[in-house]
């Protein structure tokens, strides 16, 4: 069976910060590429960052030079650091693991930017 368990969401003021970490089981982590996503109240989920198998990373423009992804193949586990967090930063936080045509997902962490 074949698990994804986000954590480390939460509220935070503007220009904090909160590490995100996806936790896999159940596939072979390494050959997978690992995609956060998020999705905002009334909108779309949308691609945030993307490491592949080989390690190299992708990010919306939004989150460029704020958001940093990460993996760590020996723990199974993928990270979102995500720092000068702002209030539109606010959304669920889904991880996604995709190798071909297999994808799996999380079941979303609650991220919430506000004073």
């Amino acid at each position: 069976q074949v698990q994804l368990v986000e954590s480390g969401g939460g509220l935070v003021q503007p220009g904090g910060s909160l590490r995100l970490s996806c936790a896999a089981s159940g596939i072979s982590f390494s050959i997978y590429a690992m995609n956060w996503y998020r999705q905002a109240p009334g909108k779309q989920r949308d691609l945030v960052a993307a490491i592949g198998n080989g390690g190299t990373k992708t990010y919306a423009d939004s989150v460029k030079g704020r958001f940093t992804i990460s993996r760590d193949n020996a723990k199974n586990s993928a990270y979102l650091q995500m720092n000068n967090l702002k209030p539109e930063d606010t959304a669920i936080y889904y991880c996604n693991a995709n190798f071909g045509k297999k994808s799996y997902w999380g079941q979303g962490t609650q991220v919430t930017v506000s004073s």
